[in-house]
């Protein structure tokens, strides 16, 4: 089985949605715990609100990959090349979607609107594993989060 897979099924059985996830991988790679942002990334999951609206693997990987790169207080600077690896991601994320279900919505990739822990987990694991591909190649570590 996929490594990561081993990661997110347990989160998965707790409850929490693909966007959550990210965020919980995300912020267990640094380390951290905030469960307010987790709670937030819940309005992204199920393609927002249950609309099958874009896929949450795909906004919530937006959100995390901002938690490394993004400006959080007045005095922080946003990390300089952000929007080229959000881009990136996005960019990676919409040719999968497109090849593998046609488009990048939750309505698209799941054929009854319901979560599919197959096909949402092995998404989620490429997606994760994507990130951490990123977050390299443009020099962030990801166990480090901005302070």
């Amino acid at each position: 089985m996929n490594p990561t897979l081993l990661e997110i099924l347990p989160l998965a059985h707790k409850g929490y949605c693909c966007s959550q996830i990210l965020i919980l991988l995300a912020l267990t790679a640094q380390g951290r715990e905030n469960p307010e942002l987790v709670r937030a990334a819940m309005g992204l999951c199920h393609g927002m609100g249950g609309t099958g609206g874009a896929c949450g693997i795909m906004t919530g990987g937006c959100l995390a990959l901002g938690l490394y790169t993004g400006k959080g207080r007045d005095e922080e600077t946003p990390f300089e090349q952000g929007d080229a690896l959000v881009s990136d991601f996005v960019d990676w994320f919409s040719q999968r979607a497109q090849d593998d279900y046609g488009a990048t919505t939750c309505a698209a990739i799941l054929n009854d609107g319901k979560p599919d822990p197959i096909r949402c987990g092995g998404l989620m694991a490429d997606a994760w594993n994507k990130m951490l591909e990123l977050l390299v190649a443009y020099g962030l570590d990801p166990s480090e989060g901005r302070d």
